[in-house]
C-alpha cells in the first residue's frame, strides 16, 4: 500500500507529492487517528512535517503519520 496517492499529476514518490505540497493545505492522520490540517511549511528525509495553521506551528514525527492528503 503506497504511503501516499499521486494526483493531479504529481509524481508517485512521497517526497516529490511534499515539496509540491510546500505552501499548501493538507490533511495529515497519524496513527493514534488525531488528525491534523494546515499549510505545509517544511519537512525531512523522515517525513517529520511541519504545519503552519494562522499562528500556531505544529511538528509532527514522521513515524506517526499515516497519510498527507495535499
Amino acid at each position: 500500500m503506497p504511503a501516499t496517492t499521486a494526483s493531479s499529476g504529481m509524481s508517485g514518490r512521497p517526497l516529490d507529492v511534499l515539496e509540491a505540497s510546500l505552501g499548501e493545505e493538507v490533511a495529515v492522520r497519524l496513527k493514534d487517528g488525531e488528525e491534523f490540517a494546515g499549510e505545509l511549511a517544511g519537512y525531512d528525509q523522515h517525513m517529520n512535517l511541519v504545519l503552519e495553521d494562522g499562528q500556531d506551528t505544529t511538528i509532527i514525527r514522521g513515524d506517526n503519520v499515516v497519510t498527507i492528503s495535499p
